[in-house]
């Protein structure tokens, strides 16, 4: 079984995933969207998890910690923001967060990885001050975790770039029971407005921090003032100070200039939240992208990094294969959704929260799924395809290995008429097209056979004509 972007099922819509490997799995803690929701993270705490070896064989754990947990939530007027879960001195789980109507950082417990939580306590000062509300702390946001022995270290810190009062991202010392502050507060990466001769100009701290260790170098992670990029820090220690390393991804692939100008966004520019994780013998970055044309139904993705001698991580790009260990089968039908971005002819891609109504965009079928309701209903799971395919986008797909293949089918509906040109570069020649005749409101399946050239592969599928196409899944035989 291959392993796509997104690596879990396309009506899944978990973003801010954190990863850790424990006993042969990898655990993927994240907030909990839903599809066409109205806010972020709308839902309770969930929970994936996937043999190391088989990084394409997800299993959905269940609720792990429901909002309402939190005893000043109890009605569930606030949603549980961006978690992270470390492993506390006495071999127990700690989950850490921040809901969104509070500024201090809530801890729940569990003996495992994936089962029941349970409300733990508020980190605190000595004196029984909640980090965050004593005169001077900066708000709490988006935890992040490491521990050292019976030390652990919180990462935490919201900056607007306009905003004058908050110092940056924030790291402070707890003690063994997880709760107790042992060093207050210090401040790890810069604001705009404290940044100048720091070296994150440009890429100043804006939220999402994350701490990993490799080889004795410390890799702080963050989401940047630029908002759809991740970027890193390096330091000796888990308290720096911290040097700016530069981008790990872009969620619209800016900044990658191996298949298109560097400066040319290939999908929304919204919010990113991820991580770095050693699974075997490879390294590799978790990040979200955004779905159904805004911000609040984002899913997680993955893609494979490396690391330069110096210990640097050049930027990657997004793919449609990122776990898989390399390109997927130039055979096999494959579902539409994992595209890796679009392209219009004019441009109409804007930055901001929502986007322009003549691009095209992923949604599915039906509304959200819940498995906690709907597992053995007999109902349907929801299908993610494209929609708003308009004469001249193009959506992107990267990459395959072709070999002696051919593109044989497209599955499409809506009311739409021209043709379908397949392409392995946005500017390359044509190698073929796949028409469609009629307008149809079922999906329908159209066939052709392009050949595609021998190697590595990305596919380009541009469609010219009237109306607004939408594609399911497309089909590569030899």
């Amino acid at each position: 079984m291959q392993a796509f972007n997104p690596y879990l099922p396309s009506w899944e819509y978990i973003p801010d995933g954190e990863p850790y490997v424990f006993d042969g799995r990898v655990y993927v803690y994240g907030s909990h969207d839903r599809f066409n929701g109205h806010v972020f993270c709308i839902g309770d705490y969930i929970c994936w998890s996937a043999p190391v070896d088989d990084l394409a064989d997800w299993r959905y754990e269940g609720v792990i910690y429901k909002k309402t947990q939190d005893p000043r939530n109890a009605d569930g007027h606030s949603c549980l923001y961006a978690p992270d879960v470390t492993i506390g001195p006495d071999g127990r789980y700690y989950l850490y967060y921040v809901l969104d109507h509070e500024q201090i950082v809530s801890v729940a417990v569990c003996d495992t990885p994936a089962g029941h939580y349970e409300f733990y306590g508020f980190v605190h000062y000595k004196d029984g001050a909640l980090l965050g509300e004593r005169e001077g702390d900066d708000p709490q946001f988006d935890p992040g975790l490491l521990t050292e022995g019976d030390r652990t270290y919180l990462y935490t810190g919201f900056c607007f770039p306009h905003d004058k009062t908050r110092g940056g991202a924030m790291c402070t010392v707890l003690g063994p029971d997880m709760l107790t502050i042992e060093e207050d507060p210090i401040f790890v990466a810069p604001p705009v407005r404290l940044s100048a001769g720091t070296g994150f100009e440009g890429h100043e701290f804006f939220e999402a921090p994350s701490i990993r260790e490799r080889n004795g170098i410390y890799y702080f992670i963050y989401s940047s003032i630029v908002m759809h990029e991740l970027c890193y820090a390096t330091s000796t220690s888990p308290k720096g100070p911290f040097t700016y390393g530069g981008v790990l991804i872009s969620n619209s692939d800016r900044g990658i200039d191996t298949y298109k100008p560097a400066d040319k966004p290939m999908n929304m520019e919204a919010n990113n939240h991820g991580s770095i994780v050693q699974i075997g013998e490879k390294w590799y970055i978790f990040y979200h992208r955004h779905t159904n044309g805004h911000q609040y139904s984002r899913q997680d993705c993955a893609e494979e990094i490396h690391f330069t001698e110096e210990g640097l991580i050049p930027q990657v790009e997004v793919t449609s294969c990122g776990l898989n260990g390399g390109p997927l089968q130039g055979e096999g039908t494959y579902p539409a959704y994992i595209a890796t971005g679009f392209t219009t002819e004019p441009n109409v891609l804007k930055r901001g929260p929502g986007l322009d109504p003549r691009f095209p965009r992923i949604t599915q079928e039906g509304g959200d799924y819940d498995p906690e309701i709907m597992e053995g209903t007999g109902l349907p799971t929801p299908d993610a395809y494209i929609n708003n395919l308009m004469d001249g986008a193009t959506a992107v797909f990267k990459y395959f290995d072709c070999k002696g293949t051919k593109l044989t089918a497209i599955t499409t509906r809506n009311y739409a008429r021209g043709y379908i040109e397949v392409k392995t570069a946005l500017d390359g020649a044509p190698l073929g097209r796949i028409e469609v005749s009629e307008f149809t409101n079922i999906w329908t399946r159209r066939e052709g056979c392009i050949p595609i050239p021998d190697g590595v592969q990305m596919l380009c599928l541009t469609f010219h004509g009237f109306g607004n196409l939408a594609i399911k899944d497309f089909t590569l035989t030899k």
